[in-house]
């Protein structure tokens, strides 16, 4: 259809088509053709692209501005988390707040954390000030919703011997808005994203990313969209996870032990984009049993799954696979993942949590080998 509607011939209205709309609008954006296609056709930047066209000058649905603009409403959360989060979750006011957000009222919104990260790693005293420097990339998600996990990544880096540092000012790489096709907006953000990075950038220093679609917009949508910077390339060359960052950039890196099985699920930008290799090793090289079948897409995918008229789509999606495998799962099981909305999705569907890789190393570091006595280790760590 996108290929009609730039002959002109059989779909006359261009960007503004409704049929092209209606045919992308259940894209999960979830870049599994732009690995699994044989000539790498990438059908979220075509979707974001469409969507750029199609409401420029016009207003969105109402998720674009809820859960496009993430990043803007979480610094305002954070102001008064305890607050927002009674307001959100309850009885009454969470519908209202739901329906004015576009958003399916069968999902619980995230809880704010009750101190992001961002404010906690202020006030502390960093550690190994002559170590190996390393930039950790916190994102939205990770900084104001789930910020154990960037405190679990502290930890395990330091461990590590390295200095840690982070970005001295608020920042985003704007991935919810490539979802909504609001391409201005991202590329002034990560022009921002650029000159806050710069110096790091052009001392060669790693810069670590925590949720794999931040790390996979650095590493894909980054260098497409500001390929007239030169400092675009580096970063986009820069950029790793956690496990890339610990088993590639430094030397004789030993791993702490965590003897325990654990199912990985993989974040969809994670297997087409970064890769599954690294992750694994780190696993395995920790003397974990961990195996990471092909489960698909959770079903969430980022805020598709929160939209009021994708819920039924997002679980019939999560059901397929993932879901089951998690709730037949044995009780000493981790269920390891990095994405947010895959962590999301298995928590509003099953009775289990998935965890961090970052919170693994931290829990071995803390408990030893053994890990924690009992069953559901991921209760160590809170909502």
């Amino acid at each position: 259809m996108l290929f009609e509607m730039v002959r002109g011939q059989v779909i006359t209205d261009g960007w503004r088509s409704k049929e092209v709309h209606e045919a992308l609008d259940l894209c999960l954006s979830c870049k599994g053709c732009k690995g699994d296609c044989p000539v790498n056709v990438d059908m979220a930047t075509y979707k974001a692209e469409f969507l750029h066209h199609h409401f420029k000058r016009r207003l969105r649905p109402l998720p674009a501005y809820s859960m496009g603009l993430i990043m803007l409403h979480a610094r305002l959360a954070a102001r008064a988390p305890r607050l927002v989060n009674a307001v959100t979750h309850a009885p009454v006011l969470k519908s209202l707040v739901k329906l004015a957000g576009g958003l399916t009222t069968h999902r619980e919104l995230p809880p704010f954390a009750a101190e992001p990260f961002d404010r906690w790693f202020a006030r502390r005293t960093p550690l190994n000030p002559t170590g190996t420097p390393v930039v950790l990339w916190v994102d939205t998600f990770n900084t104001y919703l789930h910020a154990e996990v960037a405190k679990a990544a502290v930890l395990a880096l330091e461990d590590a011997g390295c200095r840690v540092m982070v970005p001295g000012r608020a920042v985003c790489c704007g991935r919810p808005l490539y979802d909504y096709g609001m391409l201005g907006l991202a590329e002034r953000l990560l022009l921002r994203d650029l000159e806050v990075l710069r110096p790091h950038i052009r001392a060669g220093v790693p810069v670590v990313g925590l949720e794999p679609s931040c790390v996979a917009a650095f590493r894909d949508e980054l260098p497409a969209l500001l390929s007239y910077d030169e400092d675009a390339l580096r970063l986009s060359l820069q950029t790793l996870t956690l496990p890339e960052f610990l088993l590639d950039h430094l030397t004789d890196y030993e791993p702490p032990r965590l003897h325990r099985k654990a199912i990985v699920h993989l974040h969809c930008h994670h297997r087409a984009v970064l890769g599954a290799d690294q992750e694994l090793d780190l696993l395995r090289r920790m003397g974990m049993d961990a195996q990471a079948p092909d489960f698909g897409c959770c079903g969430l995918a980022g805020s598709f799954g929160f939209e009021r008229d994708k819920y039924d789509v997002s679980m019939k999606i999560g059901e397929r696979r993932l879901l089951p495998a998690v709730r037949e799962a044995p009780a000493d099981t981790l269920i390891v993942g990095d994405g947010f909305s895959c962590k999301t999705q298995i928590q509003h569907a099953t009775s289990r949590r998935a965890l961090h890789v970052a919170q693994l190393l931290a829990m071995a570091i803390e408990h030893g080998p053994d890990g924690p006595p009992g069953d559901r280790p991921e209760r160590l760590y809170p909502d």
